[in-house]
């Protein structure tokens, strides 16, 4: 499909959802804690999503998949579906908020730190954070989404970790994944150009070991093939005349 360019209404629709998805992690965060199950976490957010924001839990049943939210644990990648595990101190868990107000969604996760994990696994949560913050400062009209992916590419391999390549972050409006296709790897001046309107996903998977991953019997649940950490966080994105505009910034952050 086409890249959709979108009006200010829609832009205006899209800022709503980008605010609410980041209510919902900002309002889950405390609860994330040492002994409740990912399950339960899945559904105080789908109360939360439905009760009190009137939204809609994109994910559930999003082409069969049954829960309201991913949960990611340790060396799962992505996609981590909730249920009886439960969190332990050490544990990194990424939530993955997807919500739709009135037709549009917004899209946002973060890392969350259960007690005191490995250095090896809150390191590369805080290489992952800088790698979607140094794609985020680089968006403006002109620039071409391989820019992008090549410095996160080149942040991550810097310090000796590795970027996923079988994911990546996405067009994003009405639909849930839209066109184009953000790569967390790439050349200079190669892919789509970013224009004024578009909005999109990033989103880098990055793994404390090699990049290779695999797929649960699940059929949704990616983890490292050498069960090393991984981290994942996400934005959604909106290219202005000038610059960009994180939809799903939440308040303590200076980006």
């Amino acid at each position: 499909m086409p890249i959709t360019i979108k009006t200010t209404d829609e832009i205006d629709k899209m800022r709503v959802a980008g605010r609410l998805a980041a209510q919902v992690l900002d309002w889950i965060a405390p609860r994330v804690e040492a002994g409740v199950t990912t399950d339960e976490l899945d559904q105080l957010c789908h109360n939360y999503i439905v009760d009190e924001l009137q939204s809609i839990p994109a994910p559930l049943n999003y082409k069969g998949f049954p829960k309201s939210i991913c949960t990611s644990v340790n060396h799962q990648v992505c996609h981590g579906i909730p249920g009886e595990r439960r969190l332990k101190n050490g544990d990194i868990v990424n939530i993955d908020i997807t919500v739709i107000k009135e037709g549009f969604h917004g899209d946002t996760s973060k890392m969350f730190l259960v007690g005191e994990p490995p250095i090896s696994a809150k390191r590369v949560s805080r290489i992952s954070q800088e790698c979607m913050y140094i794609g985020i400062r680089h968006v403006k009209p002109g620039v071409r989404l391989g820019d992008i992916g090549y410095l996160i590419q080149k942040h991550a391999e810097k310090n000796s970790c590795s970027i996923v390549r079988e994911y990546c972050g996405h067009g994003i409006g009405r639909g849930f994944h839209e066109d184009p296709q953000v790569l967390h790897y790439g050349s200079p001046g190669t892919r789509e150009e970013l224009r004024e309107g578009m909005t999109f996903t990033i989103e880098p998977m990055v793994n404390a070991g090699k990049r290779d991953v695999k797929l649960l019997g699940d059929g949704w649940t990616v983890v490292t093939k050498d069960r090393s950490a991984s981290a994942q966080w996400e934005h959604t994105i909106l290219v202005t005349p000038d610059g960009y505009e994180v939809l799903t910034k939440r308040p303590d952050e200076d980006i």
